[in-house]
């Protein structure tokens, strides 16, 4: 047996375990890019091997869960957030500038454009504070509420019709009505932009997938402190699915 036929004996073992894909695909994610492709042919060729056999009612109990998870999978209702590109972010010196979100906006303004124009709701998520705020005791001066600091970076401004959601902390569901407005979009999936990926983004797209909503993160419209804990902040996120019982509850709630 060649090394390349005991590759493809390990990943087919891997994928008829039964472990959930999104686990599967994290535990490869430092894999050389040939076994990536052997993983998706392997796949691919076990899809065709089901399709070529003789069909299998399904019990009632499998049936419910085939027909739900495809209207899961329906066309999602998606709202695009941007989250914390403001010019105490982004602005060099300031005291928790993100150098690297600098590098995203050219690819985020663009992405904010094509949203625009589909009709996809845009919601600038902005860190807001009173100047008596304790979290400034930890992190120092930053996004004063009425402030110049505070205001989006001016190439991604806000445009009318779009949503701005003001939050005090690294969740963007945490002492706001970021709810009330998702809620008002009639949406299911939320796209993830902005910056510190780590930290707003992580926070954020943790109490998103609780509450139900998928969450989608662009690699190219987000920015974390450093690539390594940006790329291990997309990898958890990766990981993790909407939580059922909150999704079907939203689901059911959007019709």
């Amino acid at each position: 047996m060649s090394d390349n036929d005991e590759t493809i004996a390990e990943l087919l073992a891997v994928v008829v375990s039964g472990r959930p894909d999104p686990l599967v695909d994290v535990g490869l994610a430092d894999a050389p890019p040939a076994v990536k492709v052997e993983l998706a042919q392997v796949r691919e060729t076990l899809s065709g091997l089901a399709l070529a056999e003789s069909p299998v009612i399904p019990s009632p109990d499998v049936r419910r869960r085939m027909l739900r998870s495809l209207t899961e999978r329906m066309a999602p209702r998606r709202a695009m957030l941007v989250v914390d590109m403001q010019n105490d972010h982004l602005a060099p010196g300031r005291p928790l500038e993100v150098p690297r979100a600098r590098d995203i906006v050219p690819a985020l303004a663009a992405r904010v454009d094509s949203a625009r124009r589909e009709r996809i709701p845009i919601v600038y998520v902005v860190d807001e504070h009173e100047p008596d705020d304790s979290d400034l005791d930890n992190w120092g001066t930053h996004n004063l509420k009425g402030t110049p600091g505070a205001e989006v970076w001016e190439p991604l401004a806000p445009k009318p019709g779009d949503r701005v959601v003001c939050k005090p902390t690294y969740s963007a569901f945490v002492r706001s009505n970021l709810a009330e407005v998702l809620a008002e979009l009639r949406v299911d999936t939320l796209v993830l932009t902005g910056c510190a990926t780590e930290v707003g983004l992580l926070a954020t797209a943790t109490d998103a997938l609780q509450r139900g909503y998928a969450v989608e993160i662009p690699p190219d419209t987000q920015a974390g402190a450093t690539a390594a804990t940006e790329q291990v902040a997309l990898g958890l996120v990766q990981l993790l699915a909407p939580y059922g019982r909150a999704r079907q509850a939203l689901l059911r709630q959007l019709g």
